[in-house]
This record gives C-alpha cells, structure tokens and sequence, in this order.
C-alpha cells in the first residue's frame, strides 16, 4: 500500500514537472514571438551603401560638361550667354564686350597727349583714316575708319579744336537721308586752317592689330606726339561692315577702300 502510493505520487510529480515545462516552453514561444513582431514592426533604417553607389566616370565627366557648355551652361550649371549676339551676316560670335575700340583709342589719346609738343587750343587738327601698312598707304578698312571717327571724339574732350575737313558748306537732302559730310574732294573747301594731322598706320599681328598713330605738323612734316597700342582681334571683329562681306575688295575678309 505505501509502495503503491509512493509510486502513485512520483508519477503525480513527474505529470506536474512535465506540465510546468511545456507551459515555460510557451511562454518562451510566445515571448520569442513577440519579440519578432516588434521588430517587424519597427521603420527600417535607410542605410546606403557608398561604396556600392554609381560613380560617373571622368570621361562622362567631361562629356556633361561639354553637353552643359553647348547647352548654354558652364560647368556649374550656371546659365551662361549665347553664342550669336546679331543677326546680322557676318556679327561677332562669342562672349559679350566689356570694352570696344573707342576705349583703346581712348588711351592712345591720353599718350599722345602726354607727349605732345607744340599743339594747343590755338592750333586746329584734322584727323585721316589709319592706312594699312602693308600697303601704298592709300588703302584702309573699317577699323581705320572708326578709329579716326573715335579720336575726333577724344581730342575734343581734351579740348584741343578739330577741324572736320569732310564737311561741305551746305547739306545736301535726298531720299536716303540728309548729309552734310561728304568724300568727294571737289564738294569740299581746299583751304582749311590746319596746323597739324593726326594719322597713323596699322599693321596685322598674331594678337590683333597693331595700331601707330602721330600727329605731324602740316608743313614742318614733324612728328609732335605718338602712340602704339595693339588692338585685340576679338574687338576688330566686332566692327560690322554694313554692306556685308561678300563683294569685291577684299583682302582675309576686310573690305578694303581708299583714301
């Protein structure tokens, strides 16, 4: 009998022992469970690989840039300006001028000035076309032509009297405007008081164009002032000649004229 009981409360146990464990094993379960559910539940961090990120290669590289260059961008991505700034046949291509020919003969004006010798307010100037070097000196462009249109300009501020030997007494009207200037010798007077000249030569160089200019005494011959300065050719080539560049006369695309 009290074997029989003994044995009776030992399986009793071992029934209880084997009940509490596949409780805990539940509960393991189940904590094991909701552990996994948490994290699941949890914003996944957004972590990036850089080693593993696309890199553009320096070939590509240059390409983008040339891509934004002829897209008008630099190689910041700034906009940048057009390439045609005229529509004009023959109109200056590139970058916009920060300065034009007057402000280069403006400076030869300010040399010729400091070295001058004998000109005064009493003694009037006529200024000629610039001739090309390399010629007879009788021949000039464009640039020759407005560089004596711009000292005309700058002796004047200078207060040193200019007298236009171009103009005729009168002004002549027509359907193409009113003028009182003119480049036929006999419309204009033979006798004129000046005293001195301002002229000069020009010649072509690897840079531009290299100007020389004087002022010479109308019979004495003697050179009273001068001046060097070389043109850069971007701004010689932003003159524009308003009968296009496709007619005779030519010379590396400059229209040549006399006098």
């Amino acid at each position: 009998m009290n074997a029989l009981f003994k044995r009776t409360a030992k399986c009793t146990a071992c029934i209880l022992a084997t009940s509490m464990l596949a409780l805990s094993g539940c509960s393991m379960m189940l904590g094991e469970e909701e552990v996994a559910v948490e994290e699941t539940s949890r914003p996944a961090m957004n972590v990036v690989d850089i080693m593993a990120i696309d890199r553009p290669s320096p070939q590509k590289e240059d390409d983008d840039e040339q891509s934004n260059e002829h897209e008008g961008m630099d190689a910041f991505g700034a906009i940048g300006q057009p390439t045609l700034y005229s529509s004009v046949q023959g109109a200056y291509k590139g970058r916009p001028l920060t300065k034009h020919i007057g402000d280069y003969v403006k400076n030869m004006t300010q040399d010729l000035i400091a070295n001058m010798e004998y000109v005064n307010e009493k003694t009037p100037i006529g200024v000629t076309h610039f001739a090309l070097i390399d010629t007879n000196l009788q021949e000039t462009d464009l640039l020759g032509k407005q560089m004596a249109e711009s000292f005309v300009h700058e002796l004047h501020k200078f207060r040193v009297p200019v007298i236009d030997f171009k103009a005729t007494d009168y002004i002549r009207i027509t359907d193409g405007g009113d003028f009182v200037l003119s480049r036929d010798y006999l419309e204009l007077s033979s006798s004129l008081p000046i005293d001195y000249v301002l002229t000069g030569t020009m010649a072509k160089h690897q840079g531009g164009v290299l100007v020389n200019a004087r002022i010479l005494g109308i019979e004495s011959r003697a050179v009273v002032a001068s001046a060097q300065m070389l043109v850069p050719f971007y701004v010689v080539e932003a003159l524009i000649p308003s009968d296009g560049s496709q007619k005779n006369g030519m010379r590396d695309g400059v229209k040549l004229s006399r006098g």
